[in-house]
Order: C-alpha cells, then structure tokens, then sequence
C-alpha cells in the first residue's frame, strides 16, 4: 500500500459531520476521500462501493455514513445500505426505524421503493438491516441479493454497502466482487498490522477491487487524522 494522503482531522466517532458541519476541515477532508475514490475508478464509473474493516469497533460505519452524505451532496442520488446484519448500526446514526429493511427485501417481504427511506438530507435515502436474520451470509450470497444489488444499481447513482469486519465473519467476501470497488477501514493503534494484511488477502481472494484502505483516529501533532491509502 502506496501514496498516503490526508483525508480529515478529527478523532472517529459515529457523528455525521458532513451533515452537522459542512463547512469544518473534517467535512472538506471527506469531500477529497470523494475525490479519491472517484479518480481510483475513472475508467469505470463508480455505481458502487462497499465499506467495511478488519475488525469491529474501526469506524468503518462512520466513514460509510459521512461518505453517502458526501457523494450526495454532490448531487448524486445514493443509498446507503445497512448489509451488517449481524450488528447493524445505520438505523441508529440516521434515527429511521428497523421495523424492516434490507433483510425482508431478500426474502420478498418487501419491495426497494417501499423500504428505503428518506433523511433528512437531499438526495440520500437509507436502507436499514431490517429484522437480524439467523443467515446473513446465505442471504447475501442468494440469488434474491443480486437481483436487489442490480435494481439498486439501475435506481440509484451511487450505492454504498455497510458489511461486517472482514476477519469476524465471511458477509463482506460473499459480495466483495459484485461490487465496483471496495474500501477497507483501519484504526490507529487498534486494528493489528496482520490483521489488515490479512483482511486484504481475503478481499483479494474474493476477487475484490480494493480502491483503497483508510487508516483513521491516527495521532499527528497532538490531533486526529484519517489517512487514505490507495492500492
């Protein structure tokens, strides 16, 4: 991993700056993440993104929230879906319901027009986990997630994928490479330098298109930076 650059300054906590403070140096610094990721995929445009982290508790939601906000108000139409449905945290952070969601769209409960929903903010709609189920994986691996991935897709402009940790278990692997590009989440002096190599070799093997790893809550000069790393 190659080419550091500063992303933003501050220390990681599920806070939705680029909605509460859009002009701070934190926000300007989440726009320039935007600007990476779609220079990492100029050949191709980016129609959708997947979030996730080696381990828990690595800001990776964090950085899936403030993003969607960021490439919406760019004006792109985007939703952000909450695919950790093992622990999911989208509903919490937006303050929507979890009555359904992502889950009862899998299994034909409900349709992407009647479960996504509107915020607060212009151009982003939120699909939460829905009711946990006792099979994430086998439910993102089904054939009802692809057909969901491309009618969100063929909805959206831009559709951005909250998994669990890449080493917890296989969620994130099972869609890694139906997905445009993927973004791995790191935490100063927390996520192990193993782990994260380890958490790129299996995105790798799932045939994952790593734009890039963010390595955040990093102490420089007595602050807090997130850096961005490209592959």
């Amino acid at each position: 991993m190659a080419r550091r650059k500063t992303i933003t300054k501050t220390q990681v906590s599920r806070t939705l700056v680029m909605r509460d403070q859009p002009k701070s140096p934190i926000s300007e610094q989440f726009r320039t993440l935007r600007t990476n990721l779609q220079f990492s995929a100029i050949d191709n445009e980016l129609k959708s993104l997947l979030v996730t982290s080696s381990s828990p508790s690595e800001g990776k939601s964090t950085t899936a929230s403030n993003l969607a906000i960021a490439f919406a108000q760019q004006g792109k139409k985007v939703l952000l879906v909450d695919a950790d449905m093992r622990k999911p945290t989208t509903h919490y952070t937006f303050r929507v319901a979890n009555n359904f969601g992502l889950s009862n769209l899998l299994i034909g409960d409900k349709e992407l027009e009647d479960a996504a929903q509107a915020v607060n903010i212009p151009n982003l709609s939120v699909l939460p986990c829905g009711p946990v189920p006792p099979n994430p994986s086998e439910l993102l691996g089904s054939k009802s997630m692809k057909r969901f991935m491309e009618n969100a897709e063929s909805s959206y402009d831009l559709v951005i994928y909250d998994t669990p940790p890449v080493l917890a278990v296989t969620d994130s692997q099972v869609i890694a490479n139906a997905v445009d590009g993927v973004l791995l989440v790191v935490r100063s002096k927390q996520t192990e330098k193993d782990a994260a190599v380890k958490a790129k070799e299996l995105l790798t093997q799932a045939q994952a298109n790593i734009l890039g790893v963010v390595l955040n809550d990093r102490a420089f000069n007595e602050t807090n930076y997130y850096y961005y790393y490209g592959t």
